[in-house]
């Protein structure tokens, strides 16, 4: 997909187009409803709007930073690399995402950012991993809600959850997930990254819902 460049700017700038901020605004939006009603147990969870409402804010904070973040740090690392990028989401998916959270399950695939310019196999794949690596990183940043009670401490939940959740994920070597990139340019970095991620889903999960 073909990106218009935002305007005159060095390869190295940092900005975002009117249109990116629209789409990462609405990308958020959309997956805070869409988690929300997961997290809710589905549509029903709409019969308790104040449950519904505390449920959105902590799906906007966790699952919506979680996802925007992990975008952002591709962005970020392309620019870096001298690449054109930008996040373009993807409106059919966030309909269906909000569509499977009234459902009751969920399945969320907001957009991405694309980049064009030329590139190495290294430096495609250090891109690739910057995402998980973000969530990686964002899994920890959770850890300490976990003492709290209440709001906070249902952030540090579905926060540390998740971002394992999406690194492990997206580091699958499959399709159009980060995982393929990092394979193709480093067994070892692939190796190390989808060890780590799983192994904290599982210990998150063990130790959070168990």
């Amino acid at each position: 997909m073909r990106i218009q460049a935002h305007r005159q700017q060095s390869p190295r700038e940092i900005s975002f187009s009117d249109e990116e901020l629209k789409d990462l605004l609405i990308a958020w939006v959309a997956l805070g409803v869409a988690f929300a009603l997961f997290f809710g147990g589905g549509g029903t969870v709409l019969g308790d709007p104040g449950w519904f409402i505390v449920l959105f804010l902590v799906s906007m904070v966790t699952a919506g930073i979680g996802f925007l973040l992990h975008e952002l740090a591709h962005k970020v690392v392309a620019i870096r690399f001298g690449q054109q990028a930008a996040f373009k989401a993807n409106y059919q998916m966030l309909v269906l995402a909000v569509l499977a959270g009234l459902g009751g399950f969920i399945f969320a695939a907001p957009g991405a950012v694309y980049h064009r310019g030329r590139i190495t196999e290294r430096e495609n794949g250090i891109i690739a991993v910057a995402g998980p690596v973000t969530n990686l990183v964002l899994g920890f940043a959770f850890l300490p809600f976990l003492v709290f009670p209440g709001f906070l401490g249902l952030v540090g939940i579905y926060g540390v959850l998740i971002n394992f959740f999406l690194a492990a994920f997206n580091m699958i070597p499959f399709g159009p997930l980060d995982g393929r990139k990092v394979l193709t340019w480093s067994v070892s970095m692939f190796a190390v990254t989808f060890v780590v991620s799983l192994a904290l889903t599982a210990l998150a999960v063990v130790g959070l819902l168990l």
